[in-house]
């Protein structure tokens, strides 16, 4: 048995018998091996002429028309990246040349799997795509929520998300991965256990697009003007802090307002709040590179901010919605080959079939090659070639020349400048030319096993929890088992508290690795989302709950205490009118308080009379926000006359020190108490 005979987990491949059961290209030509893209050795490059890779995603680019196969459910905002300081050291790139620079871009953000009307709570991997419109040309940035990825190499992405889809037979589930296709894929692919570490953990449930961080994922190369190469992986780190919501509290969201992310984002740059990104850079050299304990080419594994410390450069500030959401945030084309002089391209396998896959993609949506004259698209620096025609061309070359070289003189049109023009970085490549998978990629668990001990206890229950819900959702137990065999291989704790919360007795082998996992890798504080929480609840939002007759005085604390904060409040009444407060003015309602569930709050506050604190006790809405802000750790604020709900919920006895009396002096203290997010006490 050769090692081509060999999955990535060291079993068996599956193999025909036949050539009834041969896997062959779209003409008909068996396929020897559907695992690896043709390179030019087994770190090397893709080679252009595989054909069998091409083909395979070119029809899968073209699968759908005209929504995204994937990140079809986008949201997008103008904005601009201010320079803070330069690299010319680095990068010649103009964009990162002089400090204050501001660079025109647009972000667009989203969910993967889901179609274009699926909700914002899914949990699932969000994009985080920016164009920067440099005065050389487009940059695009096109990134997720989670710096690794799925799978190493481009040739199984169609398989990967063909898995999370819906079923073809019967069309759903939507938007969700809990389901026997993705954990058969997943189970399969030892590769992707890295990744679902991180997709069950609370970073595939965003609270907003606003609190969560951003990567390129890959690595890419910045080159200096004198020609001289680093490695670099590019993160976005929001100022905002990090912040995400529990399950439950998801389904619920999804529930109230399935635009909960969209309108999130829409209200918070409309009322001025622009929410800003810095963007750092991990940069790095083939010393590194070489003595690193994984293949930096690899994009399921992450470099550890302990090892390669993130450098802080500029920062993104999003400050204009868009006017017309087809026309921008529909037609935005980003492709991952959009790259300005000054970066560049690596090997890593799955960059390279992106490179493909989204120009091939935004041709097919956008109707034709000339989706760069769609304003969105269009550079904001001059623009000359000779391509021209095509369906819906807006502007052709002028005069007679429209080829290259030409004897026209100055009348003949563009000419190539090798001074600023863009030039590959001359990596050194030689290799045989095979379908292979480098042995530097085969450790799938280490990383896995470091992300875990990297944990709080909190998030380490989320994820255990994450697990157990989604393979809960499959029919197949030999998909549960093949799973937990796989964890086996990440942590003994997982792997048994996922096993409990299934109901597994006798656990199954663990799965064989393909290289032994490094079990002594260090905890790296940077893959906690709440140790790297927020020392401010500014850009959060507070619920007060009020009745007729409620305290005015306590009502008018909060509101100024939280908006001096830079929060937002919202008032929540038993009618769409609101209330009137014990002075006898009418404080307007925001929300009626079976539309303005607790969900959709970061903190409540619950500010009610006597006599509404007892009518309000027997209102099932009213009994369902304190309930579910209770089992969602948020902080409470009750004023004495909401007691009576307090015991009709079952919660007399279960107030805790998340749960403050509120009145007009303690409003102050109660901000300082929510800029922790959350009382994590109450969930253990």
């Amino acid at each position: 048995m050769t090692k081509n005979d060999l999955d990535q987990a060291g079993a068996p491949r599956q193999q025909a018998t036949d050539r009834k059961h041969t896997m062959t290209t779209a003409q008909g030509g068996p396929i020897a091996d559907d695992q690896n893209s043709l390179k030019a050795g087994a770190r090397g490059p893709v080679l252009l002429e595989d054909h069998v890779m091409r083909e395979k995603i070119f029809h899968f680019d073209h699968e759908r028309i005209p929504e995204r196969v994937v990140h079809a459910r986008g949201y997008g905002v103008h904005g601009h990246f201010e320079l803070t300081e330069a690299i010319p050291e680095l990068s010649c790139a103009d964009i990162f040349q002089h400090v204050g620079k501001k660079t025109p871009t647009f972000t667009r953000f989203s969910t993967v799997a889901g179609n274009k009307g699926s909700a914002d709570l899914a949990r699932d991997v969000r994009g985080f795509a920016t164009k920067f419109y440099t005065q050389e040309g487009n940059w695009d940035l096109v990134g997720n929520n989670i710096p690794v990825f799925f799978i190493q190499d481009a040739i199984k992405f169609p398989d990967l998300v063909h898995s999370v889809k819906e079923a073809p037979d019967r069309a759903f589930p939507q938007a969700q991965s809990a389901h026997d296709n993705f954990w058969d894929f997943i189970s399969l692919s030892p590769e992707a256990v890295h990744m679902t570490l991180w997709q069950m953990s609370d970073r595939a449930i965003p609270r907003s697009f606003r609190f969560m961080e951003g990567f390129g994922v890959h690595t890419f190369r910045l080159v200096n003007a004198q020609g001289k190469s680093h490695y670099v992986k590019f993160h976005w780190k929001p100022r905002q802090g990090l912040q995400s919501v529990v399950w439950n509290e998801a389904l619920k969201i999804n529930g109230a307002d399935p635009d909960f992310h969209r309108r999130d984002m829409w209200s918070a740059i409309d009322e001025g709040d622009f929410p800003q990104w810095d963007l750092g850079i991990q940069v790095f050299d083939d010393a590194f590179a070489d003595a690193f304990e994984f293949d930096i080419l690899d994009a399921t594994k992450l470099i550890p901010e302990e090892q390669v410390p993130v450098r802080i450069i500029g920062t993104l500030t999003l400050d204009a919605n868009v006017d017309n959401f087809f026309a921008e945030t529909e037609q935005v084309a980003f492709c991952t080959q959009n790259i300005v002089r000054g970066i560049d391209h690596t090997n890593d396998p799955l960059l390279q079939g992106r490179n493909f896959s989204y120009l091939d993609t935004q041709t097919k949506r956008l109707g034709g090659p000339n989706f760069t004259h769609i304003p969105i698209n269009a550079p904001k620096c001059p623009v000359a070639h000779f391509q021209q025609d095509g369906h819906m061309a807006m502007q052709n070359p002028k005069g007679r020349a429209n080829y290259e070289p030409n004897s026209w003189g100055k009348d003949g049109g563009p000419r190539e400048n090798p001074e600023i023009g863009f030039e590959s970085f001359p990596e050194e490549v030689n290799g045989t030319k095979a379908r292979v998978r480098s042995e530097t990629f085969a450790d799938h668990y280490s990383q896995a096993r470091q992300f875990w001990i990297s944990q709080t206890a909190v998030e380490q229950r989320h994820i255990a929890a994450g697990y157990t819900f989604e393979l809960s959702k499959c029919q197949h137990e030999k998909i549960r088992l093949r799973m937990l065999g796989h964890l086996m291989n990440v942590h003994d704790d997982l792997a048994a508290q996922v096993a409990e919360g299934l109901g597994v007795d006798t656990m199954p082998d663990a799965a064989i690795p393909a290289r032994a996992p490094i079990t002594d890798l260090p905890p790296s504080d940077a893959l906690s989302i709440l140790k790297n929480g927020p020392d401010s609840f500014a850009g959060r939002k507070l619920g007060i709950f009020v009745s007729d007759g409620a305290d005015a005085a306590t009502v008018t604390a909060l509101q100024d205490a939280f908006k001096k904060e830079g929060a937002m409040v919202a008032i929540i009444a038993n009618h769409i009118q609101g209330a009137k407060l014990s002075d006898g003015t009418l404080l307007p309602a925001d929300e009626k308080i079976d539309g303005g569930p607790s969900v959709v709050f970061d903190a409540v506050a619950l500010v009610f009379s006597q006599e509404g604190g007892t009518s309000l006790a027997a209102n099932k809405p009213s009994q369902d926000f304190l309930s579910d802000a209770f089992a969602h750790c948020k902080f409470i604020a009750c004023t004495q006359a909401a007691m009576p709900l307090l015991k009709a919920t079952g919660l007399e006895d279960k107030v805790d020190e998340g749960m403050p009396q509120i009145d007009e002096a303690s409003a102050g203290d109660f901000v300082q108490m929510c800029r922790t997010l959350r009382f994590w006490e109450r969930e253990s």
